[in-house]
């Protein structure tokens, strides 16, 4: 999975030579006011110039009337331009920018495409004056950008210098966050408000990012990727070279739009295909700016945990106990520590010490606080221990007058050291954060947190996560002969061809194609009938089991027929279901990331068990069977209560096809096989489904299909 053509280079929006502010204001409540103070303030070097229809000063100083003006003020051309102006004017506005000879423009307008058609025609309009000349255009609808690292501030406040790059959709959150990353000592590298992503997108910026010696992590808030496959692509090269991004994205609500369609649809929801995307491109979700802050911090260090094995170390049972329950919530473990680490730890804590793990100083903190600092160096060194959790009091003592004060600041200062002089990450707990002892450690890059959700959370990102080979991300193939019979019949035979074994079926249309197919060769009792030309087939009596010979078959037909009405009727063999289990594998076709595969328990439960794991199609085998073993019921398929266990590869050809169906026939919206019966000599499908896309304008939205509405 690779991204599609070079960068684009940047170099004119994030370090130009020149600036020009277009729609300038002396009316503070206006974005040409605020920008315009912003550009005088803090231009570095940069000429500026401010732009004012009516020629009135600005900020006391003199305005250009048109960027001609200013172009000829200045004796050549203006490298970038900042549009302030209302959305009639915008497309005149970017005709003009490129008649100044701009290489880039920041379109504060709003009030285009996402206000509506009207709004969307101009806008296309002036993305494509731009596009023709090849001048970048961040925007519409966006609130600036900035780099710290070449003294550009056009945004709404001052934003600190730091390390992190943040692409946003909302203006106000970045303010938000970069409030929060302040009180960490963090700052921006960069700032991009993406707005409407009408020419540059959050991929061009996430590709500026990789070679941006400063930029050390990428923080994105997006409501739309525009393109998923390449935004994953680009995502993976970040965190390839050590760059970690994290993803705050909108949207736990499923697609319901999807499902009436298939089982598949309804058991995808839009949030489980951003998390399928993040698996494949090492991406870190965050479920707000809080997490967001907090894993940056703990990402920014160099410290890694190289399993998931915590030790927590404590000074009260309750806090232990809390800590290993939360540790294990998030994917984490708190092993048993082995034989010679808790003989250290009984030699050097105190008899009463609980030393299994949790690790409770049961008391000994509170007579001698450098027992911290003894315990912590003992599990750091700790073969089995990947990381650790200091959790409950420490730092209490450093906020009073007690005698117990100054050492506890001792022990903070020697915890302090322990950690920086070797790789394992320590992550803090602590009823008193903004404690002495507490700026101690922070001050030396270990993460203090007053809520232990938010340290557990920090230290499961800091797991070392193992590497999606690219055999996890295959490339899209080619498009294939497009699919045009999608009935019933034509869906078990597009699966037949790429491989997917079923039962021998023959359609009938009438009483003589029904008497002519039940003396058909490899026609044999138990027989099931299945009324085709209904999504559920099992709903409405559209399916018919265990006909144990011709009377009851022509019986049953006459039945369907009369109830129901078909266009035709299924007749197939019946496969014993107890010799197997009932596994769903679908996929549906995201706007944003292309085909989604979903593997679950099936048959008719399939949305009562909701025993479902979703990936990104095409799949590899080994991917395939990961998937498979992650659903609850893996146990099932690897012969819990005695049962045989079924053929895992069998099983995992049939969803390796099924996935590579619907990668190469984009024309199909969703395809399924419900069920596939596995046991222990193959997978044979019992069903079969596709639904073709029904036109662009009726495509129902998935992940990152949302518009910016406005980018505050």
């Amino acid at each position: 999975m690779t991204c599609q053509g070079s960068p684009r280079p940047l170099d004119a929006l994030f370090d130009p030579r020149s600036i020009a502010i277009l729609g300038a204001s002396d009316d503070s409540s206006k974005w040409g006011h605020t920008l315009s103070r912003r550009a005088l303030e803090s231009s570095g070097d940069r000429p500026v110039f401010l732009v004012n229809r009516r020629g009135a000063a600005v900020h006391g100083r003199a305005t250009h009337r048109t960027l001609g003006d200013a172009c000829t003020a200045y004796g050549t051309s203006i490298d970038l331009v900042v549009v302030c102006v209302p959305a009639t004017g915008f497309a005149e506005a970017v005709a003009d920018s490129v008649a100044a000879g701009a290489r880039a423009i920041v379109a504060i307008t709003a009030g285009l495409s996402e206000s509506g058609s009207a709004g969307a025609r101009i806008e296309a309009e002036a993305v494509a004056i731009a596009r023709a000349a090849g001048v970048l255009l961040v925007g519409p609808n966006c609130l600036g950008v900035v780099d710290t690292t070449t003294e550009l501030q056009l945004s709404h406040d001052l934003l600190a210098p730091g390390s992190v790059a943040m692409l946003s959709q909302s203006g106000n959150l970045v303010l938000e966050l970069g409030e929060l990353m302040a009180r960490r000592s963090l700052g921006i590298s960069r700032f991009v408000s993406l707005g409407n992503q009408a020419d540059l997108t959050v991929v061009d910026f996430l590709e500026s990012c990789l070679e941006h010696a400063e930029t050390r992590a990428v923080a994105i808030y997006a409501e739309d990727v525009v393109d998923g496959r390449a935004f994953i692509a680009s995502a993976r090269a970040l965190v390839g070279a050590g760059k970690p991004v994290v993803l705050l994205a909108p949207g736990r609500s499923p697609a319901a739009a999807r499902s009436a369609a298939s089982h598949t649809g309804s058991l995808t929801s839009t949030s489980r295909v951003v998390d399928a995307a993040c698996v494949v491109a090492g991406i870190h979700r965050v479920e707000n700016p809080t997490q967001m802050v907090d894993l940056l911090e703990g990402l920014l260090g160099e410290r890694r945990m190289h399993g998931p094995g915590v030790a927590v170390l404590t000074d009260g049972g309750g806090h232990g106990a809390i800590a290993a329950d939360t540790l294990a919530a998030v994917g984490l473990e708190s092993p048993m520590l082995e034989l010679p680490t808790r003989t250290e730890l009984l030699d050097r804590l105190w008899e009463s010490s609980v030393v299994s793990n949790p690790v409770d100083l049961a008391g000994a903190g509170e007579r001698d606080p450098m027992s911290y600092a003894r315990g912590l160096s003992t599990l750091l060194a700790a073969e089995e221990v990947d990381g650790v959790l200091m959790t409950g009091y420490f730092g209490g003592y450093s906020n009073t007058s007690s005698s117990l004060a100054e050492i506890e600041l001792a022990a903070a200062g020697v915890i302090a050291d322990l950690v920086t002089d070797q790789a394992k990450p320590v992550v803090v707990h602590t009823i008193h954060p903004d404690s002495p002892s507490g700026r101690v450690l922070r001050s030396a890059g270990i993460p203090v947190h007053r809520h232990v959700v938010r340290a557990c959370d920090v230290l499961a990102a800091l797991v070392e996560r193992r590497g999606v080979s690219e055999e996890d991300c295959l490339a899209l193939p080619p498009a294939g002969t497009a699919v045009t019979d999608t009935s019933y019949a034509g869906s078990r035979a597009l699966f037949a061809a790429a491989g997917v074994l079923f039962m021998p079926a023959r359609t009938v249309r009438d009483g003589l194609e029904l008497r002519a197919a039940l003396d058909a060769p490899g026609m044999q009792f138990p027989l099931v009938l299945k009324a085709t030309g209904t999504l559920h087939k099992s709903e409405g009596g559209g399916v018919v089991l265990d006909l144990r010979d011709q009377a009851q078959a022509v019986a049953a037909y006459v039945a369907m027929v009369a109830r129901l009405d078909p266009p035709a009727v299924s007749v197939e063999v019946m496969a014993d279901l107890a010799a197997g289990v009932e596994v769903i594998a679908g996929c549906v076709r995201d706007p944003r990331f292309g085909p989604v595969l979903m593997v679950g328990m099936g048959g008719i439960f399939t949305e009562v068990l909701a025993d479902t794991a979703v990936a990104l199609a095409p799949v590899s085998p080994g991917g395939a069977r990961r998937l498979l073993l992650s659903l609850r019921g893996a146990p099932l398929l690897l012969g819990a209560r005695g049962r045989d266990p079924v053929d895992l590869d069998a099983l995992a050809a049939v969803v390796v096809r099924v996935s590579q169906v619907a990668a190469s026939h984009p024309e199909l919206d969703q395809v399924e096989l419900n069920p596939i019966l596995a046991s222990s000599t193959g997978a044979v499908a019992l069903d079969a489904r596709v639904v073709a896309m029904r036109g662009p304008d009726a495509v129902p939205s998935g992940v990152g299909s949302l518009r910016c509405r406005h980018a505050r």
